[in-house]
């Protein structure tokens, strides 16, 4: 359903994106952000799937900047070139990527972002920095916590798991103590990355419940 094409950002960088189109006229756009380990198969197959309810999605290869065509084994290794690879990159530069997304997304109408690990992090940045938005959604972003003083400019959505090995509960409770008005789940059985099916810590249950809760998320706010 998907294929690879090139954004230019607003400083002239080139990166690659996995474009995935929806068959018929677009209902919006969708930015798909990575996780920790690049533009996998898993994350192509969540644009894919977002196209296939109807959105124009873009997964924006982000660590192109570091390396090109960066896809990481899960697992201890490939976290640990995942963490070198967004050292080498500055945020600001980060963001001007996925301004390009957004941009090229835009042409399908309203857009909004979904990221994961890594991505639900930037997705919360996004929220708070990025123009362009209409609605955001992060999965177990696990610099949320760090920058819980942002504060987004479009309707925000949060998932994390409660037995998430990398974020302590206690950390999703404060960012949910800290605004009210973003909408922030906690599901008890799920531990970080559960809603990839590449993953051991991978949740069916919660996987589900999140998406469909993205998903009339995004029908609420983006179309």
């Amino acid at each position: 359903m998907g294929e690879w094409i090139k954004l230019k950002a607003s400083d002239g960088f080139e990166l690659s994106a996995w474009r995935a189109a929806p068959q018929g006229a677009p209902r919006g756009g969708v930015v798909v952000v990575q996780e920790i380990f690049g533009v996998t198969a898993h994350i192509r197959s969540v644009a894919d799937g977002y196209a296939a309810d109807g959105y124009l999605a873009i997964a924006p290869a982000i660590f192109d900047r570091g390396e090109r065509d960066a896809e990481l084994a899960y697992g201890p290794e490939g976290l640990a070139r995942g963490r070198a690879l967004l050292e080498k990159i500055p945020r600001e530069a980060t963001l001007a990527d996925l301004g390009a997304a957004v941009a090229t997304a835009k042409s399908a109408g309203k857009v909004g972002i979904v990221g994961y690990c890594l991505g639900g992090t930037l997705a919360w940045v996004a929220a708070a920095r990025l123009d362009g938005l209409s609605a955001a959604v992060g999965y177990y972003g696990g610099g949320v916590a760090g920058l819980v003083e942002l504060k987004p400019r479009v309707p925000t959505m949060l998932h994390f798991g409660e037995k998430d090995e990398h974020i302590p509960f206690a950390d999703a409770r404060k960012v949910a103590a800290a605004h009210p008005d973003v909408a922030v789940f906690l599901y008890p059985a799920a531990g970080h990355g559960f809603h990839c099916d590449e993953r051991a810590s991978f949740n069916a249950e919660a996987a589900q419940v999140a998406g469909g809760r993205s998903q009339e998320f995004f029908l609420k706010n983006i179309g």
